[in-house]
C-alpha cells in the first residue's frame, strides 16, 4: 500500500514517450505484473478496499451513500484527517509522534481561555493556537534531533504533559463552551452555495489540467519521459468525474462544506511542497537514508525538527477543527482515539512505517476507510467493539501489505 514520489522513474503502469519525440512503451498487463513483483502497488489496495467498505454498508443500509450521511462523513473526516497530513509527515522520516492528541487537546484549550474568558478576537487566537503547537512540535524536535532521544519517548513524554497541560489551562469548568455565531464555531458548520461549489470544483478541474500539460512540456523539453496523451486526458477527465460526483451528492444535501475545503487545501498544498520542493524531497531523503542524506549535504537536523514542528502545528489545526464541530474545548478535545485514529488513517493510506514513501493523499483515503467504518456502524446501531475490532483488524492488514510490499521492493532491487 506504499506510494513513492522519490523515483525518478515514470509511474509504473503509464505509458512512456521517451523524449518530445515519443516512441517507448509498455503494455498495461506488463506494467500491472510488474507492479505486483516490485511491491510498486500504488493506492489501488486502499481505493478498493473503500469501494468493497461502501459497498457492503450500502448493501445493509440504504442511507450509506445517501447526501446527508455522506456529507457528515466530509465533516466527520475533517479534523482526524488534518491531523493524520502531520502524521505523514513525521512518518516519511521513519519517526512516530504520539503527541498529536493531546496537541489538538492544549490548542483547543488556549483557543477557548483566550476568546471566551479573556476576549480576544478569533483570529488572533487562533493564530496563537497554531503557534503554540509550533512551538510544541519545534520543542519537542528539538529535543530528538539535537539530543538524540528517541522521537518515541519524547512523544510520548509530550503525550502525557500536554495533557496535564490541557486540564490546567481548562480549570475550573473543565469544558468551555465557544459562541454559536462566532468564526471558530462557524467553521465546520458554514456549507458553500450550489453554485460556488461548482465553481470551485470547475477551477481544481482547470488548474490540475494547466498543471498536466505544463509538467508535460517542461519534462518533454528536459527529454525526460513522459506520459502519453492519452494517459493524461484519462487523468483529468478522472478527476472531472470525481469531482462532479462529490459537488452534485453534496449539493443534494447542504453545499460543500468548508470543512472540507480545508481538509482538501491542506493535502494538495503539502503534498505540493513534498514533491516540488527541495524541502519535500529532502524530507524523503532523510526518510530513505538518514546517513546519505547527511552526506549529501542535506541539513538532517533542521530537517527533522521543522518536520515535527509542521506536524504538532497541524495537529493544533486539528484541534481546532475538533472545538468548532463540538462549538466547545474540553477535557476529552484530542482525547479518546484522536492519536490512534490519525495514524492509523496514515498507515491505511499507505504511507510506509519504515520511512520515505507515501504521500499526504494516503492520509485523505485512509481518513476517508476509518470514517466509512465509523459512519457505517453507526448507521447499523452496532456496538463500539466491533468498530474497534475491524479498525484494528483493517490496519493490521495495511500493515502486513506495506510489509510484503517492502520485501519486494527489496528483492527487485528497488528498496
Amino acid at each position: 500500500m506504499s506510494t513513492s514520489t522519490t523515483s525518478p522513474e515514470p509511474p509504473a503502469g503509464d505509458s512512456v514517450q521517451t523524449g518530445p519525440g515519443g516512441g517507448g512503451g509498455r503494455s498495461p498487463m506488463a506494467a500491472i505484473r510488474r507492479r505486483l513483483r516490485t511491491g510498486e502497488l500504488g493506492a489501488w489496495p486502499v481505493i478498493i478496499g473503500l469501494i468493497v467498505i461502501w459497498v457492503v454498508f450500502q448493501s445493509l443500509n440504504e442511507r450509506f451513500l445517501s447526501p446527508q450521511n455522506l456529507s457528515n462523513l466530509t465533516l466527520q473526516i475533517a479534523a482526524t484527517g488534518t491531523i493524520s497530513i502531520g502524521v505523514v509527515l513525521v512518518l516519511l522520516l521513519g519517526e512516530i509522534d504520539l503527541s498529536v492528541g493531546s496537541v489538538a487537546g492544549v490548542a483547543a484549550a488556549a483557543l477557548a481561555v483566550l476568546t471566551v474568558r479573556n476576549g480576544w478576537g478569533d483570529l488572533a487566537a487562533i493564530i496563537v493556537a497554531l503557534l503554540l503547537g509550533m512551538a510544541i512540535g519545534a520543542l519537542q524536535g528539538s529535543i530528538f534531533a539535537r539530543l538524540g532521544v528517541p522521537a518515541f519517548v519524547v512523544t510520548l513524554a509530550g503525550n502525557i504533559g500536554w495533557q496535564g497541560l490541557q486540564l490546567f489551562l481548562l480549570k475550573p469548568e473543565g469544558t468551555i463552551n465557544l459562541p454559536y455565531t462566532g468564526f471558530i464555531g462557524r467553521i465546520t458548520h458554514v456549507n458553500l452555495g450550489p453554485a460556488t461549489g461548482w465553481l470551485i470544483g470547475a477551477l481544481a478541474v482547470l488548474v490540475y489540467a494547466a498543471a498536466v500539460l505544463l509538467d508535460t512540456r517542461r519534462r518533454a523539453a528536459a527529454g525526460l519521459p513522459t506520459r502519453s496523451p492519452v494517459r493524461s486526458v484519462l487523468r483529468i477527465v478522472g478527476l472531472a468525474v470525481l469531482v462532479g460526483v462529490t459537488v452534485a451528492v453534496l449539493n443534494a444535501w447542504q453545499g460543500v462544506p468548508a470543512a472540507l475545503l480545508i481538509l482538501l487545501a491542506l493535502v494538495v498544498i503539502v503534498d505540493l511542497v513534498l514533491r516540488r520542493t527541495r524541502y519535500g524531497r529532502g524530507i524523503f531523503a532523510v526518510g530513505g537514508n538518514v546517513e546519505a542524506a547527511r552526506r549529501a549535504g542535506i541539513n538532517v537536523t533542521l530537517i527533522r525538527i521543522s518536520v515535527f514542528a509542521l506536524t504538532s502545528t497541524l495537529a493544533a489545526l486539528g484541534g481546532i477543527l475538533i472545538a468548532s464541530r463540538g462549538y466547545a474545548a474540553g477535557q476529552s478535545t484530542g482525547a479518546a482515539d484522536t492519536l490512534l485514529v490519525a495514524i492509523a488513517a496514515a498507515v491505511i493510506g499507505g504511507v510506509s512505517l519504515f520511512g520515505g514513501r507515501g504521500s499526504t493523499y494516503g492520509a485523505l483515503l485512509g481518513s476517508l476507510v476509518l470514517g466509512s467504518i465509523t459512519s457505517g456502524m453507526f448507521l447499523l446501531q452496532l456496538d463500539s467493539s466491533v468498530r474497534f475490532m475491524i479498525t484494528a483488524a483493517v490496519l493490521l492488514a495495511a500493515v502486513i501489505l506495506d510489509s510484503l510490499s517492502r520485501r519486494g521492493r527489496r528483492s527487485s532491487g528497488r528498496a
